[in-house]
């Protein structure tokens, strides 16, 4: 399973850096892939129970808040 977030658009390669170090942290992630020309960030979760991924996906939300990158959408 997935989820799509769009970003604020972000100014330098260093922040998707900055976004996947920080993403790769959260427990529940599996994978993160950030699409730096696109402010998009990709987040594949570990196959765990639906409520694991409930809470790691308010996990990721409050991260990228946090390290400055506000999410304009999630899908």
């Amino acid at each position: 399973m997935t989820t799509k977030y769009q970003l604020e658009p972000l100014t330098c390669p260093s922040c998707a850096m900055k976004i996947k170090a920080a993403l790769g942290k959260v427990a529940g992630v599996e994978t993160v892939e950030v699409l730096f020309n696109a402010s998009k960030v990709v987040v594949t979760w570990k196959k765990e129970a639906e409520t694991v991924i409930s809470m790691a996906e308010k996990s990721v939300e409050e991260t990228l808040t946090r390290i400055g990158y506000p999410i304009v959408s999630k899908h």
